[in-house]
């Protein structure tokens, strides 16, 4: 309401070999990477609305032409009415390489609304219907990806700021983390020299391991920012963080970039 930037903010959690993930505010683009390199061969966006593409009359372009504005080879499946209101679901989803990630979502466009997950490179029309009814019928709060036994990684990105998804992958969790980290960092130090900071070395796995270890639900915030030096609070959340939470008075944990090394390294904070 104040227009304040969203923070970081980031909360996992971990059951039967499954962990879940919620955060912000990276947008899908920034992400897709860290989702390629653990995903199955193949990956069906079910998915994707946006305003960056449009047709004559102002409505939006279906994913299977946006894909192709952007060269995309994909196969088009289309699910037709019977996903009509579902949330998280259009009338058609893509199923494409999952090295293809990078290339739909290239930062030049933004989806508001995008949600995928990997299948079977051979995957048939029978069993992505399938994999559409669980996800039309799986709640919110329950674990998907146990009722999908192949699949190790789902996505749903919202507002191009809040994230969840789930994996098989342990890897991941503190993946994300790292890059959130990353690209606070890099906002400041662009927002400091008027132009794009291209170079910003990620954390070791190390550092976001260290934080989940210490608490599963964090919020940050940008401290003291020079050239040479980010300083981002850190602080520890009995939940997950929500719209109405703000930064606590005193952080826990500040998390510092060293720019001119390119070395992260965590301390209590002062």
């Amino acid at each position: 309401m104040e227009r304040w930037p969203f923070p970081l903010s980031f909360s996992v959690r971990g059951a039967e070999g499954l962990w879940r993930v919620s955060a912000g505010a990276p947008r899908a683009g920034e992400l897709i990477d860290l989702l390629a390199a653990v995903a199955n061969d193949a990956v069906a966006v079910v998915s994707l609305e946006t305003n960056s593409y449009l047709d004559e009359e102002w409505r939006p372009l279906r994913p299977s032409l946006i894909a192709a504005e952007l060269s995309v080879p994909c196969m088009v499946h289309s699910l037709g009415a019977w996903t009509s209101g579902t949330n998280g679901l259009a009338e058609e989803l893509l199923v494409m390489d999952r090295c293809l990630l990078p290339r739909l979502f290239d930062g030049t466009w933004s989806p508001y609304e995008l949600a995928l997950i990997d299948v079977p490179a051979d995957v048939t029309a029978e069993q992505l219907d399938e994999f559409v009814l669980v996800l039309g019928t799986t709640g919110i709060d329950e674990p998907l990806l146990s009722r999908l036994g192949d699949s190790r990684v789902w996505f749903s990105g919202h507002d191009d700021c809040y994230v969840m998804l789930e994996t098989r992958d342990p890897a991941l969790p503190a993946a994300v983390l790292a890059r959130l980290l990353t690209l606070l960092a890099g906002s400041a130090l662009a927002e400091l020299i008027e132009e794009p900071f291209s170079r910003i070395p990620e954390p070791g796995p190390w550092l976001p391991e260290q934080l989940i270890a210490t608490a599963p639900h964090w919020i940050g915030a940008l401290g003291n920012v020079t050239e040479d030096l980010v300083a981002i609070g850190l602080a520890a959340l009995p939940g997950p963080w929500q719209l109405d939470v703000s930064f606590p008075r005193q952080a826990d944990l500040t998390a510092t970039l060293d720019v001119r090394h390119g070395t992260w390294r965590v301390t209590p904070a002062e």
